[in-house]
């Protein structure tokens, strides 16, 4: 089937993490939804979430379901990909705090803490301002969930930083979470460590349909000439 750039097929990996909740996202922003569980049908997708879930799971998880090398070679060769909190974690080169045999799938430049934010018991909700995610001074901001959350130390040339955490409180340990980065786009990759699945959010999803759109547009080019 041609790919229509119009409502692209976007697959949510389907083997931990909230999958139901960003499917519904996905429709409502646009796309054409569908899990993922085997290679043939990674390979009828346009674009893949991975959501959140245990990391180190989830690496276990893509190799068991023989996933991991086809998608990280699909990554490699282009695919656009939204990582949310474990997912992001798949997505960066490098990881802070991972176990010795955890892998990731890369293709972000950054350097991810894993469970920054603390344990189940220190989740937390906060507004953010993200202009790049329709979330600006004269809108309404960004409610993100926040679940063992991971956060960005460091990000190299060519990410950009979409949006980072505010001042929740005085006490020490929420000051040193103030300007963390928590959400990061790189080409065609697109990361957060909060769940805007949760809650009904749909800004985050809307910016990754268009950037799946977006990457069909020579596909449909080629086609049509």
């Amino acid at each position: 089937m041609t790919p229509s750039p119009d409502r692209p097929t976007i697959g949510v990996l389907a083997l931990q993490g909230d999958v139901r909740e960003h499917l519904a996202a996905l429709t409502a922003a646009g796309a054409n939804a569908t899990s993922v569980r085997r290679p043939a049908e990674l390979a009828a997708v346009d674009g893949i979430v991975l959501p959140g879930g245990e990391s180190t799971t989830m690496d276990k998880l893509l190799h068991a379901f023989g996933l991991f090398e086809p998608l990280r070679e699909r990554l490699a060769a282009g695919l656009p990909a939204y990582g949310s909190c474990a997912g992001m974690i798949l997505l960066a080169d490098r990881v802070q705090g991972a176990t010795s045999d955890q892998g990731t799938l890369g293709g972000i430049d950054m350097t991810v803490r894993r469970n920054a934010f603390g344990r189940q018991v220190d989740s937390f909700e906060q507004d953010l301002l993200a202009p790049a995610l329709g979330a600006g001074e004269d809108v309404a901001p960004l409610r993100a969930v926040f679940i063992r959350a991971p956060w960005v130390e460091q990000v190299g040339d060519g990410v950009e930083v979409l949006a980072r955490t505010a001042r929740r409180g005085s006490a020490a340990g929420e000051a040193t979470a103030e300007g963390k980065i928590v959400a990061v786009r790189h080409g065609r990759l697109l990361a957060t460590s909060f769940h805007p699945e949760i809650g009904g959010e749909t800004r985050v999803h809307r910016l990754f349909v268009e950037m799946v759109r977006d990457a069909l547009l020579p596909t449909q080019q080629q086609l049509t000439s």
